[in-house]
């Protein structure tokens, strides 16, 4: 665990800690891609390099484009597979070559799918969750303000 994640995590069990003393001084807070590419990779240039990097080539190889130069790619080495005749060549070739190159790029489009639905449920949840708090924070100003007409009510009967 780096010094930057333990301090992430350190800060995020205080704000809890405050958030379950006093709802009300509780701030929502919203999660993006950027917050955790900071902690899967660190916050250095390098750490920022490879991210990057990282983002960059799964981008280029996961779209159906790239999967369609990928079988073509693969079906160049198919008519050499079938020249040899086995049938161990032509399952070496479905799997290394026709497998491996085509199923990895739509692999990561279907990915990219799922990604984006839940993130746009993740956005939704969040909006409705801060809603949902300032909901909660009137309706506690109410309460209290509906104790203090019964604590003067009741200081009028008691005397």
């Amino acid at each position: 665990m780096t010094a930057d994640t333990r301090t992430r995590s350190t800060s995020h069990e205080a704000a809890m800690a405050v958030a379950t003393k006093n709802p009300r001084s509780h701030v929502p807070r919203h999660v993006s891609n950027a917050h955790v590419l900071a902690q899967v990779h660190g916050t250095s240039a390098i750490g920022r390099f490879n991210a990057a990097m990282a983002v960059r080539i799964t981008k280029i190889v996961g779209t159906m484009y790239c999967a369609y130069v990928f079988t073509l790619v693969a079906l160049v080495a198919l008519p050499a597979a079938i020249e040899q005749g086995s049938p161990t060549v032509l399952v070496n070739w479905l799997s290394s070559n026709f497998l491996q190159l085509v199923l990895l790029p739509i692999i990561i489009v279907g990915q990219n799918v799922i990604s984006a639905a839940q993130d746009a449920r993740a956005e939704a949840d969040h909006e409705t969750l801060t809603a949902l708090h300032e909901m909660s924070k009137q309706q506690i100003e109410i309460l209290e303000g509906q104790n203090k007409i019964l604590d003067l009510l009741q200081r009028r009967v008691g005397s």
